[in-house]
């Protein structure tokens, strides 16, 4: 069975940030088909920087808190300081991740990362 630090249960039993951003400026969706687990990430950008972060996850404890966790470590920060965020820092800031969860924190950084691509791209167009 996976233990799971006190800041993971706090973020699943609380997950800061969840449903969506009706008119987002980005929005990234990522799903790992091996357990199921999928992330949406909606953000709102003003001035190059993430003003607002609202997440709909499907999946495990793990992958809610992961994306809880996304969340507050996305907003306030540049696009450019978003895309630094790695499912490392995720973990880290969870205080750890069981070895057979720690997927759940790539599929957090990389729905950010979509979305803020995605926001890049409509920007480009």
């Amino acid at each position: 069975m996976a233990f799971y630090s006190e800041k993971v249960m706090d973020h699943f039993l609380n997950p800061r940030n969840v449903g969506e951003i009706p008119d987002a400026d980005g929005t990234g969706e990522v799903g790992n088909p091996v357990c199921g687990d999928l992330m949406t990430f909606y953000i709102k950008v003003k001035d190059n920087v993430i003003t607002d972060v609202k997440f709909k996850t499907f999946g495990c404890g793990a992958a809610i808190a992961v994306s809880s966790m996304v969340s507050e470590m996305a907003v306030g920060k540049t696009l450019e300081e978003a895309m630094k965020i790695t499912n490392e820092s995720v973990a880290d800031n969870l205080g750890g991740l069981p070895p057979n969860k720690m997927h759940c924190s790539n599929l957090g950084a990389d729905a950010l990362h979509a979305a803020i691509e995605n926001y890049k791209n409509k920007k480009s167009a």
